[in-house]
Order: C-alpha cells, then sequence, then structure tokens
C-alpha cells in the first residue's frame, strides 16, 4: 500500500500578487462623532432602492415607508426614473429628498 505519489512542480512566484483588497478601518471615539457619520454596514439610499426593485417579491409595487427631509409617510411605489420615485398614485418624490427608505 506504500505507492509512490509524482512530485508536484511549485513555480516561484517572484512579483507582488495583487488579488486581495486593501482595506482600511478607522476607529473614532464616541466623542468625535457627529450625527452625520454614518456607521459602515448602514447603505445608502440607491441601494436600497435596488434591493427592493432587484428583489424576487417586487412584481409591480412594493409598500415602503419614506424617511424624508421633512417628514414620514408611507407610500407604494411602482417604479423610479433616475431622480424621482413613482407611486401608485402617480406621485413623484424626489429620491435626493429620502433620507432612509425601509420595506414594510
Amino acid at each position: 500500500m506504500d505507492k509512490k505519489l509524482p512530485k508536484v512542480y511549485a513555480n516561484k512566484i517572484e512579483k507582488k500578487v495583487g488579488n486581495n483588497d486593501d482595506v482600511y478601518y478607522s476607529h473614532r471615539l464616541e466623542d468625535d462623532r457627529n450625527d452625520n457619520v454614518s456607521s459602515l454596514d448602514e447603505k445608502n439610499v440607491n441601494q436600497k432602492l435596488n434591493e427592493i426593485f432587484n428583489s424576487t417579491n417586487y412584481i409591480y409595487k412594493a409598500d415602503v415607508k419614506l424617511t424624508l427631509k421633512d417628514k414620514t409617510v408611507n407610500k407604494r411605489i411602482v417604479g423610479r426614473n433616475s431622480t424621482h420615485l413613482i407611486t401608485i398614485d402617480n406621485e413623484l418624490i424626489p429620491i435626493s429628498d429620502i433620507i432612509n427608505i425601509e420595506k414594510d
């Protein structure tokens, strides 16, 4: 049962391999934080919109809770263009006014 296996050739790597991402992490003290700094795992509004419109549950409309600059509203969105969300009531909501969006 003592079989001799063939030897494996291992080529020498003489250059820097760049297949890993360089990552920077900064830890800030609680005193230095202001309200405008978001955490690392928060997604921006466009990423959240892409998740809603690309989900398997979205076919024609999605019920969402929108936090705008001046108020919070519950709307049923049916589409979007580059600058606005379109609701089922044919109302246009500027994406730039949206602070947060959550799926209901």
